[in-house]
C-alpha cells in the first residue's frame, strides 16, 4: 500500500494488508474503492496500472463488513463502486475478479447497481456487469472489451481445443465463427510470463500445434492493448472478414 513500508522479505498476506490499512485509515472510517477490493484479496493488476494501491476511505454510511479488524465496504458494494468509477478495462477486470472469487455474484451485483440509476457511472456499470465473466483467468483478458467495442461480438473465454494427445485452452476465441474451416483464438502474453526466450519458444511451438488443428491464434502483448494504433482490431477484422468499428473507445 502506498505510504506503508515493509521489508521485501515479508510475504504478502491478508493480515499484512489489514495491518497496512490500519496505519492509514482512521478507525471511524470505512475502507472503500480499490483499497476495499485489495483488502478483499484482489491483486493490484486488476485495479489499475499502478503497482501500489492508495488508501481510500469514507465516513458515509455504507454496506460494510469486517476484514481482520478493518471496516471495509462489502464485496458487492465494492464491486459496484469500481464498475462505476474505474476506467472501463479495470472496471471489467475488477468485477471479473470478484465473480471469480465467488465473493459476489452477478444477480446480486445487478440488483445493487439498480439503486444507482441516474447517477454518474451507472451506465458504465450496467455495461461492465453485462460483460463481466468469472471464467476470466487474468486481468489481461479484458482484451475482450476491445473485441466487443470493435463490433466483433462477445468471444468465448477459456476455449478448449482438443488435440490428438492433449487439450489446449485458449484465453479467448470464436469457436462458432469458422472462416474457410479455421477458427480464431487470442491469447494475452504478459511480460511477466512470456518474455524469456524459453517461454517464447514454448509459445511458438504451442501455436504451431494449434495451427495444425485449424486454429489461427493472435498473440496479444501489453503494447497491443495500450498502444494508440488499432492493430488488434485490424488483425481480428482481417481474419473474420469484418470491418472493425473504429475509432477505439480506449
Amino acid at each position: 500500500m502506498k505510504g506503508v513500508y515493509v521489508d521485501v522479505r515479508v510475504p504478502d498476506s491478508p493480515e499484512l494488508r489489514a495491518d497496512s490499512a490500519r496505519l492509514l485509515i482512521p478507525p471511524d472510517a470505512i475502507a472503500c474503492g480499490p483499497t476495499a477490493a485489495w483488502l478483499h484479496g484482489l491483486d493490484t493488476t486488476a485495479l489499475g496500472p499502478a503497482e501500489l494501491v492508495q488508501a481510500h476511505w469514507t465516513r458515509q454510511p455504507s454496506d460494510e463488513v469486517d476484514v481482520l479488524g478493518v471496516r471495509v465496504t462489502s464485496p458487492t458494494a465494492t464491486a459496484v463502486e469500481l464498475a462505476m468509477r474505474l476506467p472501463r478495462p479495470f472496471a471489467l477486470s475488477s468485477v471479473d475478479a470478484f465473480l471469480r472469487s465467488a465473493k459476489a455474484d452477478r444477480a446480486t451485483l445487478q440488483a445493487a447497481c439498480a439503486a444507482y440509476e441516474g447517477r454518474p457511472g451507472y451506465r458504465q456499470a450496467q455495461d461492465i456487469l453485462r460483460w463481466a465473466d468469472d471464467r476470466a483467468a487474468s486481468p489481461g483478458e479484458w482484451l475482450r472489451l476491445r473485441l466487443i467495442d470493435g463490433g466483433f461480438g462477445r468471444p468465448e473465454l477459456q476455449v478448449p481445443v482438443r488435440g490428438p494427445t492433449r487439450t489446449y485452452r485458449l484465453d479467448l476465441g470464436f469457436p462458432t465463427r469458422p472462416v474457410d474451416g479455421r477458427r480464431l483464438g487470442l491469447e494475452y502474453d504478459s511480460d511477466q510470463w512470456h518474455s524469456s526466450k524459453k517461454q517464447q519458444l514454448k509459445d511458438e511451438t504451442r501455436r504451431t500445434e494449434l495451427d495444425a488443428l485449424s486454429w489461427h491464434v493472435i498473440s496479444v502483448r501489453r503494447t497491443d492493448l495500450w498502444g494508440s494504433y488499432p492493430a488488434l482490431e485490424l488483425a481480428v477484422g482481417a481474419f473474420l472478414c469484418q470491418e472493425p468499428r473504429l475509432p477505439r473507445r480506449w
